[in-house]
C-alpha cells in the first residue's frame, strides 16, 4: 500500500498534460475496439480461432468486448485507472501470443505490442492530476 502511495504523490509531482492526452487516447481506443468486438462477433470469433481448443477459449472471447469496454470507459476517465489496467494486461498478452500461434498480422501485432507498453507505463505512472481518481481524492 505505501509503494501505490509514493508512486501516486510522485505521479502527481510530475504530471504533464500529454501524459494526460495519452491516456485519455488510451482509453478512447480500448472503447472504441470493444465497440468494434461487440459489433463484430464474428471477427473477435475468427482471431480467436487458433485457440478455440484450449480450454476457457469461449470464456476469453466473452471477456475481450465488455473488458475494453468498460476499461476504456475507466481508463479515459481516470476512475480506478490500474485496476482498469490489470484487466486490460490478459488480453494484450493474449493479442500477441494469437500472432505467434496462428497467422502472422505485423500491424495487429504491433498495435498491441505499443498498447501493452502504454498500458504498462499507466499501470506504474497510475493516473494523473487530470483524472476522476485524483478529484475525489482532493475532496476527502
Amino acid at each position: 500500500m505505501e509503494t501505490i502511495k509514493t508512486l501516486n504523490k510522485w505521479a502527481n509531482k510530475h504530471t504533464y498534460l500529454p501524459i494526460d492526452l495519452l491516456r485519455i487516447a488510451l482509453g478512447v481506443f480500448l472503447f472504441l475496439k470493444g465497440i468494434d468486438f461487440m459489433a463484430n462477433s464474428a471477427m473477435l470469433m475468427e482471431l480467436f480461432k487458433p485457440m478455440q481448443n484450449m480450454a476457457g477459449g469461449m470464456m476469453m472471447v466473452h471477456y475481450v468486448a465488455p473488458a475494453h469496454f468498460i476499461g476504456g470507459m475507466l481508463i479515459a476517465f481516470g476512475l480506478l485507472t490500474r485496476w482498469a489496467i490489470l484487466a486490460q494486461l490478459p488480453i494484450l498478452i493474449g493479442a500477441i501470443v494469437i500472432n505467434f500461434v496462428g497467422e502472422m498480422n505485423s500491424s495487429n501485432l504491433t498495435l498491441a505490442l505499443i498498447t501493452l507498453l502504454v498500458c504498462a507505463f499507466f499501470l506504474v505512472y497510475g493516473s494523473g492530476k487530470r483524472s476522476l481518481d485524483y478529484y475525489f481524492k482532493m475532496q476527502q
